[in-house]
């Protein structure tokens, strides 16, 4: 299992330490404190930490203080100042000095748990080594020594140290953000923050402020002066997946950013200069996009310097048993399944496969496998079983719930099905599951809040559907 976030807490209100020690602990966070800057800074030093919250008033090295030095020792440390109203100004120096992002007093609770969140996830993107081709013990690894990859890992070689921007093209499915997070690794920009977002999984009305940024006031609920994506990520990466889904408007915002090198905030009039290095991902066809006008030419030039394109896995089956062997290891130690086994007829059976799905696809029908087998040596007949359950049309597939149901009951007419309503039942909790799943961009304490479950019911949801949080 995942070990649970580390958090440090700098704060010398006994008050606020209770609350916030009381609410990150109960979303699963390990928490430790400090109550002067001195002893943060001794502390972040010696031990490890997912993220630092610090006050901005604090004895000893006051919180900007506190930022300063640890990001010159610490730069790929996430860190988040408290302040109040009246140090607005003072909040926008520490984001400028290192920190990830600032909050201003009084703040909502929900409001803290999402910037947390967003800046362990930011912190795990950084650090978290990703393995090329040999998976070893790791839990994250790009899995294959096909011709198809060891091309990819040359141009990952090839491409990483340079100036220029990436864009990674291939099927949903196919890694393109552990491919991003490789070259980040082998770049000269591996001290410096890497940034991830999802353009397709932001309403278009607020991804320009979350590219961006805003001042207070730019749009209705616009409280208070927010940083962007892009100045999170200066002189750091940034991972723009699905840059295909991105509008028009925001196209031309992000080509200016790209050219100029700055930006200014949504209704704001300061220039910010950013020194950011691209990668773009996305599985549409942008050369099509273009002459519809729906993507810019100048854009799609600006970010595909450099080009991988990731093979799809039917393109190479002879990945497949190392993939296996790989997922099987990964969840056999999350579902305590020690040593799990599967028969050769299986892999076999497994090679022969489409996988529209990729290799996405392929780990959650052995997530599934594996716990259909129960201990058990896995057999052909688990796999049958794992690939039915991902077998029905889901909600994503363009259909409606009327022609779906419409769909079960004739095959049940026909005799080929016995158990529609079990079918139909599934179907719809796995598309709402895993639409808030991904809305909350992986944060399952929000998402099991607007379904109204616990998050141990999502949990178990998730792994019932052979659902992951944070899918490529």
């Amino acid at each position: 299992m995942n070990q649970s976030p580390k958090i440090l807490l700098v704060e010398d209100d006994a008050a606020i330490v209770t609350t916030l020690r009381r609410v990150l602990a109960d979303e699963g966070y390990e928490v430790a404190i400090e109550k002067n800057g001195d002893a943060g800074l001794a502390r972040a030093k010696d031990d490890s930490f997912d993220v630092v919250i610090t006050d901005l008033k604090l004895p000893g090295l006051n919180g900007l203080e506190l930022v300063r030095e640890l990001h010159a020792i610490r730069p790929r440390l996430p860190i988040l100042m408290m302040t109040a109203h009246g140090t607005t100004e003072t909040a926008i120096e520490a984001t400028q000095s290192g920190a990830y992002d600032y909050l201003l007093k009084p703040f909502e609770m929900p409001e803290l748990l999402k910037l947390v969140e967003q800046a362990v996830a930011a912190s795990r993107l950084m650090t978290e080594p990703v393995q090329l081709g040999d998976a070893g013990k790791s839990r994250l690894a790009i899995v294959g020594n096909s011709r198809a990859m060891q091309s990819i890992y040359k141009e990952i070689g090839r491409i990483a140290a340079k100036p220029v921007t990436v864009m990674i093209r291939g099927e949903t499915g196919t890694g393109k953000e552990l491919i991003a997070r490789a070259i980040y690794q082998h770049s000269d920009r591996v001290n410096a923050p890497f940034v991830a977002i999802n353009c397709a999984a932001i309403p278009e009305t607020l991804l320009e402020s979350e590219l961006f940024g805003h001042e207070r006031g730019a749009f209705t609920g616009a409280e208070s002066r927010r940083i962007g994506r892009f100045e999170q990520a200066d002189h750091g990466t940034i991972f723009l997946d699905e840059i295909g889904d991105m509008t028009p408007g925001t196209q031309v915002k992000l080509m200016r950013v790209l050219q100029e090198k700055n930006l200014q905030r949504l209704g704001g009039k300061e220039t910010i200069p950013v020194d950011v290095r691209v990668i773009a991902a996305t599985h549409r066809d942008l050369e099509a996009a273009i002459q519809k006008n729906q993507f810019r030419e100048d854009l799609y030039y600006r970010i595909s310097v450099a080009v991988l394109n990731l093979p799809p896995l039917r393109e190479r089956k002879e990945d497949i048993p190392e993939l296996i062997r790989f997922f099987l290891q990964k969840y056999g130690a999350e579902f305590g399944v020690e040593n799990p086994a599967i028969h050769p007829d299986a892999v076999e059976f497994l090679q022969a496969q489409p996988w529209p799905g990729n290799v996405r696809e392929l780990e959650n029908v052995t997530r599934k496998m594996l716990l259909a087998a129960q201990s058990y040596t896995i057999s052909v007949e688990h796999v049958r079983s794992a690939l039915a359950k991902t077998g029905p049309p889901t909600a994503d597939t363009g259909k409606t719930l009327q022609a779906f149901a419409e769909e079960l009951i004739a095959a049940a007419q026909r005799g080929e099905l016995a158990d529609a309503h079990a079918r139909m039942h599934e179907t719809a909790e796995r598309a709402i599951i895993s639409r808030a799943i991904e809305l909350a961009q992986g944060n399952q304490a929000r998402a099991a809040r607007w379904l109204g479950i616990s998050r141990l019911t999502l949990r178990e949801k998730l792994i019932q559907f052979g659902l992951h949080p944070n899918q490529e």
